[in-house]
């Protein structure tokens, strides 16, 4: 095999794999974008002009259980997954504080990917997450994210279920015949949060503020090098 004349004429500029991505980021600089974040009696959240990373970001200084920020509504972070081989979701976060009667407590935060329409058995969604980092009193800002194969049938390493229950460790778990990719070509809601699915917590103080909720969905990529055989 050698290469054609005529086809590096034709072909020469596209030499390079190409690879075709969908990327969204949530600045706060023009709102929420179809976000929320804690509201009510434990506390609120506000977008402060400046002081994100950088500029605008959203602050919480709430009581509960734990926090959640979340979007129903925000179409790039929605949708079908599966027509990506690789999606990256993160966020930015400082923590001022977060204590329970005063002490400082350490929270997870946790990435849930939830679908509606995979709900069972009275469950309001059925999701498949992931812890993103450990945060604790007085971190500045910092990215966490996770990047995965959007088709995997099984749970990637990590990576946990909810929607059913195990009937013998009682822990969440996929509903039966649910799988990762099934999910995740029906994402209806997207959910960074201090809850871990099958975790129980007590009251605590949150003092945070988050930044740059990013998702960035790569397709196949696209390869065209201009040989043929004579």
């Amino acid at each position: 095999m050698r290469r054609s004349k005529r086809n590096l004429g034709v072909f020469g500029l596209l030499l390079a794999p190409l690879a075709a991505a969908q990327t969204a980021t949530v600045t706060f600089d023009e709102g929420w974008a179809g976000w929320s974040g804690p509201q009510g009696g434990g506390g609120a959240t506000t977008i402060e002009p400046t002081g994100g990373h950088p500029g605008a970001h959203a602050h919480t200084v709430f009581n509960n259980f734990g926090i959640t920020f979340s979007t129903d509504a925000n179409a790039a972070f929605l949708g079908d997954y599966g027509s990506a081989t690789s999606v990256t979701i993160g966020v930015d976060v400082r923590v001022e504080s977060i204590a329970m009667l005063g002490s400082p407590v350490p929270r997870t935060l946790v990435l849930d990917v939830r679908s509606y329409s995979l709900a069972q058995d009275g469950y309001p969604w059925t999701s498949v997450w992931h812890p993103l980092a450990l945060l604790e009193s007085g971190q500045d800002w910092a990215r966490y994210a996770v990047t995965f194969d959007p088709n995997a049938a099984t749970l990637p390493a990590g990576w946990g279920g909810s929607g059913a229950e195990d009937p013998i460790t009682f822990e969440p778990r996929l509903p039966d015949g649910v799988t990762f990719a099934d999910v995740l070509a029906q994402v209806e809601s997207l959910a960074f949060t201090t809850l871990e699915p099958g975790m129980f917590y007590g009251f605590a103080d949150f003092d945070l503020r988050i930044d740059n909720l990013h998702i960035a969905r790569v397709a196949d990529p696209v390869f065209a090098d201009g040989f043929e055989a004579d």
